[in-house]
């Protein structure tokens, strides 16, 4: 994979270098075009793009930096992620320039003085005069730890200079009629983010992404006011304070959230899948194909993590888990291409059978916990993206293959460090999150307890972060939640509480789900104003959904309650309106929302509103409405539909419970 666009790292598979641009000449502005807008470079060096200043992009350093003594940053820097860090680095950058400044003040002061007496014409150095002549005479920051040229064995040089009596006076350049001020005016850029992907030197995939990075400059300066400081941040100080005035700039992502079982991605490393001949075509199919639909809302918050940072990797070195991938990549191409042959199910049953080998032998040896881990939970969520609903190839349960997951994970003792990460530095474990969100819903379809529920409740009660939200969309105490809410159900189930206490648990469980309320307005379009997707909108516009969802359920547990309930036909239509602020087609969310609908539909009512808005969702997905998880979840809600309805015709109005048709169907759905 190789990052066409500065702005976003990744982990590259075998890549062909980019080919360096040359720089591009500076455009003249002029006042009679000074209103149009500026285009930003999208290949400078991270330290111009801080400092939000035209870069030239030279090599190995741009001219600016290379002038000011400042350390050039073509690759993503580690700072540029993370808020705190990037402003500490915007002060130890403006720390450096007035050092800078202040040493060249001094040498052009000491020059001045031997050569020509004070007050004489003279230039000062501009954008236009950085040559090599110029960085070469220049004085280097003594403090600056980015000065390349500077040695730091010489003692240091104390150079005099009278702080209230400069030698060096400034032109009055604002008496002049080609350096009146210009009017300007706020702007945003857009910057395109394109991959192309390689595996083993043959391309496997083109896309991009668009984000969105909003802009101010100071007003005009008035005759009657005094003249804004020379400072280089005080645009962006403008801007910080006057935010709200614009557009919602592009919201900050960290990209080093998960602590992945690979380690953090490197650079110059170049992923080699070692694949026989005859199942190129299946590993191209997964790569083209299926990888992008694994991790929809992991793509969005963390570009690319989800392909250079587990994936791959794991197609690397991990033998079990290629099989298992190859196994789906061939259940998907039969399922989107309408193959039916004896080679596909051949191709399906020879490496799931290669899998299960894989991981008896690896627990026989009770070796490479890790990646059994990895594998076990790829062969059960990977389904959750492909086959059809009446796939009927012989396959182990989900919740088979869940029962061992768990038992690595607490041989691996993935829950006492995901407990005790309450550390807001800490990075929760991608295999403990991953195993959260399939044990929680997974749960509900089962009508059990999740196996992990007491670790969520210390999480809850910690108000600690597991990685949910940005692993599936839904916020972390919300799925904590809905884990209490399964505990509940299972506890109803066994006939353990009567219904007073039934009651009670239900009533404190609601409360706690108010605390969770979003203010008004905060449910919104997840757009910026040039069409791109603001994750942190998305993600809360999700959580709203759930949330719905859950007290649908919940209000579900309450005894003698029914659908036919006016409470509960409002809770249905506000889940509804819901929609509106979900993207939807092909390139939506819908497939991330399988459990919410499916608990808002089975509830839903002929002539409720839902059912119509899901039937539009369903025609402007297409095909991919009929595979995976959403397709499941469709098919199990058309026959819930259809026992209810005619029960309502025959003047019984009574719940068709989801799971009921599960068992009647022999459906073993995982539907997440």
């Amino acid at each position: 994979m190789s990052n066409k666009a500065a702005g976003q790292s990744s982990k590259p598979t075998t890549m062909v270098a980019p080919k360096s641009t040359p720089p591009r000449p500076t455009p003249t502005l002029n006042t009679s075009t000074s209103s149009k807008m500026h285009k930003r470079s999208r290949s400078g060096c991270f330290t111009c793009r801080l400092r939000r200043k035209k870069c030239d992009e030279g090599s190995p350093q741009c001219k600016a930096c290379k002038h000011l003594g400042l350390k050039c940053e073509y690759k993503r820097p580690v700072w540029w992620s993370n808020n705190e860090q990037r402003k500490a680095q915007k002060e130890t950058i403006k720390n450096i320039i007035k050092r800078t400044k202040l040493s060249e003040k001094t040498s052009q002061a000491s020059a001045a003085g031997a050569e020509s007496p004070p007050g004489l014409s003279h230039s000062l150095p501009t954008s236009a005069t950085y040559s090599d002549v110029t960085a070469r005479t220049r004085a280097v920051s003594v403090d600056s730890q980015y000065s390349l040229e500077y040695d730091f064995n010489q003692p240091p040089v104390q150079e005099p200079f009278d702080l209230y009596h400069p030698q060096v006076f400034t032109p009055q350049f604002e008496s002049h009629l080609h350096y009146q001020p210009y009017p300007s005016t706020p702007y945003e850029v857009d910057i395109k983010t394109e991959r192309q992907m390689f595996v083993n030197d043959v391309p496997t995939r083109r896309d991009s992404s668009i984000s969105t990075f909003s802009t101010f400059q100071p007003p005009p300066s008035h005759d009657s006011l005094p003249p804004l400081p020379e400072d280089p941040w005080v645009q962006e100080d403008i801007y910080e304070a006057h935010g709200h005035l614009f557009s919602p700039p592009e919201e900050g992502l960290d990209f080093n959230f998960f602590d992945f079982s690979h380690g953090p991605p490197h650079p110059s490393h170049q992923s080699v899948i070692q694949v026989d001949d005859c199942d190129r075509p299946l590993l191209d199919h997964f790569i083209d194909n299926v990888l992008r639909l694994i991790f929809p809302i992991l793509e969005v918050n963390q570009h690319g993590s989800a392909r250079s940072e587990v994936i791959l990797p794991a197609l690397e070195s991990n033998k079990c888990y290629l099989h298992c991938c190859l196994s789906i990549a061939a259940i998907h191409l039969k399922s989107t291409q309408g193959i039916q042959s004896e080679q596909i199910d051949s191709d399906i049953m020879r490496h799931r059978y290669a899998t299960i080998s894989e991981l008896c032998e690896a627990l026989n040896r009770d070796t490479d916990h890790v990646q059994i881990l990895e594998a076990t939970l790829g062969m059960i969520f990977f389904q959750c993206s492909v086959g059809r609903p009446d796939d009927c190839l012989p396959d182990i349960p989900w919740h088979q293959h869940f029962q061992a997951a768990t038992s690595l994970v607490r041989k691996l003792e993935l829950p006492d460090a995901f407990a005790h990460g309450n550390n807001s530095q800490m990075h929760p474990p991608f295999n403990m999150t991953l195993t959260s969100w399939i044990d929680i819903l997974g749960a509900t379809m089962l009508g059990r307890a999740p196996q992990f529920a007491n670790t969520y409740r210390d999480k809850h009660l910690s108000a600690s972060t597991s990685g949910l939200c940005e692993l599936m969309g839904c916020e972390d105490r919300m799925m904590y939640l809905i884990s209490e809410i399964a505990c509940l159900e299972a506890l109803k189930l066994g006939n353990v509480l009567d219904d007073m206490q039934l009651c009670e648990h239900i009533k404190l469980l609601g409360q706690q789900m108010d605390l969770t309320e979003p203010p008004p307005g905060a449910v919104d379009l997840p757009y910026s104003s040039t069409g791109a997707i603001r994750p942190k909108q998305l993600s809360r516009n999700m959580t709203a959904m759930f949330r719905v969802a859950a007290r649908i359920w919940l209000c579900s547990l309450v005894p003698g309650s029914s659908k036919f309930d006016q409470s509960m036909m409002d809770l249905v239509s506000r889940f509804a309106g819901l929609f509106e602020f979900i993207p939807s087609g092909p390139d939506g969310f819908d497939r991330s929302l399988v459990w919410p609908l499916l608990i808002g539909g089975a509830h839903s009512t002929n002539s409720s509103a839902f059912r119509h808005v899901f039937a539009d969702r369903i025609a402007c997905l297409g095909e991919q409405a009929e595979f995976g998880s959403f397709g499941r979840m469709v098919r199990l809600l058309q026959e819930v539909w259809r026992q209810s309805d005619e029960e309502s015709k025959m003047g019984e109005r009574q719940n068709v419970h989801w799971r009921d048709v599960m068992r009647q169907k022999g459906w073993d759905f995982l539907l997440i």
